[in-house]
């Protein structure tokens, strides 16, 4: 039987009282962290006091006695921080493993654009992530995604204008409309990205921005649009004009882009109050070796930034952003999310709270259940490929196709000529984008110069955003077992040479995701990395990361699409 809403304020009453009898200190806190020298996000310094915590919840900083007293002498104490834009996808993993790797690196919040599984799901992905994180010990935040395809030259598995997306902004874990990828619709006014724009907010929602390098009145044009947000700024003259503009900066450093150092000089108290840190995109040897937004936070104090100024950044600001007003400080009333660091010279995580609970102990993670999934999304998920068996005839075209040139540490590439045929000896390999969603059997055909395969083929269902299947390889034969083994596989990575896979990745969920360890992912795709280079794959590129990007149609200057090679600069096929 629901609850009454009498019933439900008597019970919200009760705890209110004990908040405030713990604060006032007449009844003992639960949880007091003793001797606590802590950051202090408005004063901006370190405070020493003890820190108590009752309900889940911080009710006061003094001298308190608690039911549990931990002593935190010659440690700091931090607020928990949080990712101000990340795609959970693209770790690989699920949600779960992903929040098991995050969590030891003090991210206590994500805020997250589900967009790549809803190219794939459309809206049955946005109800999937939504399940799969609910309850987390990482609180996770969504913002809807706005670009679903990301142009109409995609195919993807769903088309989302603003009604399909409408009734999850009732979700109280949805904050707003993620990242405008078509800025070039919203400066143009078109209909369909300005009614997304609208419909937020007339849900008083935020909107997060994605405009690389735009200037002048096109900037304003898409500022005024009702943007609040970037986080494509890769210098500095670009990142202060939107600040200027009143935009919030996400200063991003993840697995496909590091823009901090260019932007550290921001970090200072001219400009810092309008930054925060997001990842945009973590790959699992990223979140494995290096961290996650503690990795910005010691590589920000690195690069000169006063330690306190970068905590903020990394906690307080973001929070404040999206409004989350009962996070990121250390103060009564705000969430008893704790990072406790030993010095901000080696900024080595000790312990991990989560209102209140201890989650982390020297890297040792307090085991949590998986969310429930209802069964009809678990099923959905796990059927995203409608694609007929391959031949090498699918993949035989004779006629001049554009040859899409790649450049070494970066996902744009160079219009390299045109090609008729494969020629290894120059690096002119074949490189197509096979439709999986709908069995349209569109299959786009095109050559790649940059890769470097010698023999054998390479294959993955993960190619932004449509993630369809992108294939590249030194011959027809080849490139079909390799996506008809990703198709087998229900998706995946997959390198394919002299008859049978050198090695493979499943990714099971949405074609994009696996449901093993995070290790053990990562384990699988670093050896299927060596497999690729083993074949001759240019050591100056990731093999598979670099290739998904390859399918595109918003990055210059060539992509290939379900319908070929498309020259994004001039917005042409060719």
């Amino acid at each position: 039987m629901s609850e009454s809403y009498a019933g439900k304020i008597n019970r919200k009453l009760l705890k209110k009282r004990r908040i405030i009898n713990a604060a006032a200190g007449r009844e003992p806190a639960d949880l007091v962290l003793k001797n606590a020298t802590y950051v202090n996000v408005f004063s901006n310094e370190l405070c020493h006091a003890d820190i108590a915590v009752a309900e889940g919840l911080i009710v006061g900083m003094g001298s308190y006695s608690g039911m549990r007293e931990v002593d935190m002498s010659g440690k700091i104490v931090l607020p928990g921080f949080l990712d101000a834009h990340i795609h959970l996808e693209s770790a690989l993993v699920s949600p779960r493993e992903f929040v098991k790797a995050v969590l030891p690196h003090g991210t206590t919040t994500v805020v997250t654009d589900p967009h790549e599984i809803a190219n794939v799901m459309g809206t049955d992905g946005i109800e999937y992530m939504l399940q799969a994180t609910e309850g987390l010990p990482v609180d996770v935040q969504f913002m809807l995604p706005s670009c679903v395809p990301a142009t109409p030259l995609d195919e993807s598995g769903a088309v989302l204008d603003y009604r399909a997306i409408d009734s999850f902004y009732d979700h109280p874990r949805v904050l707003g409309l993620a990242e405008m990828m078509n800025f070039v619709g919203i400066i143009a006014g078109d209909d369909q990205p300005v009614e997304k724009i609208v419909a937020a907010q007339a849900h008083h929602k935020k909107i997060d921005g994605h405009a690389p390098d735009l200037v002048g009145n096109d900037l304003n044009a898409y500022v005024a649009a009702g943007v609040y947000s970037d986080h494509e700024c890769h210098d500095l003259a670009d990142a202060i004009a939107k600040l200027e503009r009143g935009q919030f900066i996400m200063i991003r450093d993840g697995t496909a882009a590091q823009n901090l150092e260019a932007l550290a000089p921001l970090l200072c108290a001219k400009y810092a109050d309008r930054c925060m840190f997001c990842s945009d995109d973590k790959h699992p040897s990223d979140l494995l070796e290096k961290g996650h937004i503690d990795y910005m936070v010691k590589k920000a104090i690195a690069l000169g930034a006063d330690p306190i100024m970068a905590v903020k950044v990394a906690c307080h600001n973001a929070a404040r952003y999206f409004l989350l007003n009962n996070r990121g400080a250390i103060a009564p009333g705000y969430l008893a999310d704790f990072v406790v660091i030993d010095n901000f010279q080696d900024f080595t995580i000790e312990q991990v709270y989560k209102r209140g609970d201890l989650l982390v102990d020297h890297g040792v993670v307090r085991d949590f259940p998986a969310p429930e999934v209802e069964p009809y999304l678990a099923e959905r998920a796990r059927n995203t490929f409608h694609v007929e068996t391959l031949t090498a005839e699918h993949f035989s075209e004779h006629r001049p196709r554009g040859i899409i040139g790649m450049v070494n540490g970066e996902i744009t590439t160079v219009d390299a000529g045109y090609s008729d045929r494969i020629d290894v000896e120059y690096d002119v390999l074949k490189i197509a984008v096979v439709e999986r969603h709908k069995n349209t059997r569109h299959i786009g055909i095109g050559f790649l110069q940059g890769y470097g395969l010698k023999s054998g083929a390479v294959a993955t269902s993960v190619s932004h955003d449509s993630h369809n299947i992108i294939v590249v390889g030194t011959n027809e034969a080849d490139m079909a077992a390799a996506a008809n083994r990703v198709v087998e596989l229900g998706g995946g990575i997959v390198v394919w040479d002299s008859g049978a896979p050198k090695a493979e990745v499943p990714l099971s969920i949405a074609g994009i995701m696996s449901d093993e360890p995070l290790i053990t992912v990562n384990e699988k795709l670093e050896a299927a990395k060596d497999a690729a280079y083993a074949l001759g794959v240019n050591p100056g590129i990731d093999p598979f990361m670099t290739l998904s990007f390859m399918a595109l149609p918003v990055i210059p200057t060539l992509r290939i699409t379900t319908r070929g090679v498309f020259d994004v600069t001039q917005q042409t096929y060719v």
